[in-house]
């Protein structure tokens, strides 16, 4: 159920009378799907967390991605549990997930799928086209940064259009598609760093932190040397793609808008801003920052966000919970900040307690 305060219940009361009859019942009906959506969600969350122990931020980002229907680079060290997460979050949502092992070798039709020519038992030949792993509604790609750059142009296409061309025509992917790549932030030999605008693809960069000091204990509790099987499905693909829908129909109240776009100009390397000192403070230390597409992913995931959690429009709570997440991938910063110690999370922070003070 929605977490309705006093005001917000008047609020909707006084909105609802205004409305013509239909209007009413439409608002009604939407706001019944939208407490329906919340509920299989929360099922959801309720079957990862069953096989995930702690990490309940990063499940809540990689569910905010699936609802705002966005892909999501998932970085970590080496066993924290990038790949068991994932096929969690696949299995409990009801998503068919395919896994690619990226390496320097791996070429665009391992992962696109390639023509063969075929002979009919006449003699007659036909290229018959096998699709490949991208061929799902979710696909983790481990490693991303391992792959050659060739083949992350080829993923590109897959994550932007939904489709992929082989042999100059056109093959439509599955409905819901969607993409978590992961990334070892500790080794660089043997990588190919993704360019700007493959990063700009993914709606959210999720850093994995290490378990905390209870979770961990679960995990050893939990250890028996049998393999802990997959959660059940409590949701389907169908239901999924309601609730991305009904996450855009979230209304947006005029302070949260301005708050990301102050957010998201501040981010950039410019003198042009509202804010006092704003330019002197930050412009300095950064020499490229997200674009329009880093601002509306931040709209996205707060609807996203705000949903999940069974409220009917975002806060400014919400633009503080994810403006890193999704803006730190979008940012580079200057040589002499990273020099003098900054880090891009770093500058996020201050900008952000700038802004929403």
């Amino acid at each position: 159920m929605f977490k309705w305060g006093k005001r917000a219940a008047e609020a909707a009361a006084t909105i609802l009378d205004q409305l013509k009859p239909e209007q009413q019942e439409l608002a009604r009906q939407t706001i019944a799907d939208i407490e329906q959506a919340q509920t299989a969600l929360a099922a959801a969350r309720d079957a990862i967390h069953r096989i995930i122990f702690g990490q309940r931020a990063v499940v809540e980002q990689c569910l905010i991605t699936l609802l705002a229907n966005g892909h999501a680079i998932l970085v970590g060290v080496p066993g924290v549990a990038k790949t068991t997460l994932v096929e969690t979050i696949a299995a409990a949502v009801g998503l068919e997930q395919k896994r690619v092992q990226a390496t320097p070798d791996l070429m665009p039709a391992d992962i696109l799928g390639s023509e063969v020519l075929d002979t009919a038992p006449d003699g007659t030949r036909n290229f018959r086209f096998i699709r490949g792993p991208v061929f799902c509604q979710m696909l983790l790609m481990d490693e991303i940064n391992r792959a050659s750059p060739r083949t992350q142009a080829a993923l590109l296409q897959a994550m932007q259009e939904m489709r992929v061309t082989v042999a100059g025509r056109n093959y439509n992917l599955p409905r819901p598609f969607h993409v978590f790549a992961t990334q070892n932030p500790l080794e660089y030999e043997g990588t190919y760093p993704l360019p700007e605008a493959q990063l700009d693809r993914f709606l959210m960069q999720i850093d994995i932190p290490y378990p905390a000091r209870e979770a961990e204990r679960q995990m050893l509790l939990a250890a028996s040397g049998v393999e802990r099987a997959l959660p059940a499905p409590v949701m389907d693909p169908d239901t999924l793609e309601r609730a991305q829908k009904l996450a855009a129909l979230l209304p947006v109240g005029q302070q949260v808008l301005d708050a990301i776009l102050e957010l998201v100009r501040c981010a950039r390397p410019t003198e042009e801003t509202d804010i006092s000192n704003g330019p002197a403070q930050f412009a300095k230390l950064i020499h490229w920052g997200p674009g329009p597409r880093g601002a509306l992913a931040l709209l996205k995931c707060a609807r996203a966000k705000a949903m999940l959690e069974g409220r009917l429009s975002p806060s400014l709570d919400d633009i503080r919970a994810l403006a890193i997440p999704v803006l730190e991938h979008r940012m580079q910063l200057t040589y002499n900040a990273r020099a003098d110690g900054h880090s891009v999370q770093s500058v996020l922070q201050s900008i952000l307690e700038n802004l929403l003070a």
